[in-house]
């Protein structure tokens, strides 16, 4: 069982944002972002399909122009390619899925 558990390091995209890997494999990853109050996403775009969960906090997400806020228990699919971001309106966490894995967090 322990070569399916690892741990990976704590990694700062942005200023008041760390990011850390949960589990990956090939076609799947999983990472949680923890954001302070204000703190950015800045707007960006990927070949991966996301699913981004609200654990907490509130946050204004942009996804191909469209801006809409979300809480604690949302949850929603940024497409391929889809240019998005957010800015972090309560202090939270988002658990975020891509597929494939995302190879840069790595």
């Amino acid at each position: 069982m322990t070569d399916y558990l690892r741990t990976y390091p704590v990694a700062h995209p942005d200023a008041g944002v760390t990011r850390r890997v949960l589990s990956e494999a090939a076609d799947l990853m999983v990472v949680s972002f923890a954001f302070e109050r204000g703190a950015e996403g800045k707007l960006h775009d990927h070949p991966h399909v996301q699913s981004t969960y609200v654990r907490e906090g509130r946050f204004r997400f942009t996804i191909a122009g469209e801006a809409f806020e979300v809480g604690p228990g949302d949850s929603f699919v940024i497409p391929s390619g889809a240019r998005h971001g957010c800015v972090c309106l309560e202090p939270g966490e988002l658990i975020d899925t891509f597929t494939p894995r995302r190879d840069d967090f790595l």
